[in-house]
């Protein structure tokens, strides 16, 4: 094998002031390779413990001043009861409602999702929900206001 596709130095190349610079490599490449080895390890994924049916509910020609709630289900897959600690609303236009009591390992609860349907128009509004110990989650609710029928 030729000297040029080695990975370390040549040692005999090593000698006086080289004999630094050779260390150094070596020092280089174990370091590289041991923080690209841990780098992999570390960068795991949580696993997503509470998983909602959907993520997003698109309404076209919902009509005046309906009161159908937009409802979100999920379950708890974690290994122990959640709670929900609050559900914020992108608009004051958007109401939520969460579950008051914690929910059950492997049992479903809702979000419900209000809103103010006398506002015409194509809308798109988040819902930010805090679950507790777990990073947030955000819904969508999106539709289309039809106008007031005449009357």
């Amino acid at each position: 094998m030729h000297s040029r596709h080695r990975i370390w130095p040549n040692p005999k190349a090593c000698t006086s002031i080289n004999y630094y610079l050779c260390g150094m490599y070596r020092f280089l490449f174990l370091f590289l390779l041991g923080s690209i080895a841990s780098f992999g390890f570390t960068q795991t994924k949580p696993k997503q413990t509470l998983v909602f049916e959907t993520y997003e509910i698109n309404r076209e020609n919902i009509p005046y001043d309906s009161k159908e709630p937009f409802v979100f289900v999920f379950t708890n897959k974690a290994k122990k009861p959640i709670s929900i600690n609050e559900v914020k609303t992108s608009c004051g236009c958007t109401a939520a409602e969460k579950p008051t009591a914690p929910v059950s390992k492997n049992k479903k609860g809702k979000i419900s999702v209000t809103y103010d349907t006398k506002r015409v128009g194509v809308f798109v509004k988040t819902i930010t929900v805090f679950p507790e110990g777990l990073d947030p989650i955000t819904l969508t609710i999106k539709g289309n206001v039809m106008p007031e029928p005449n009357q």
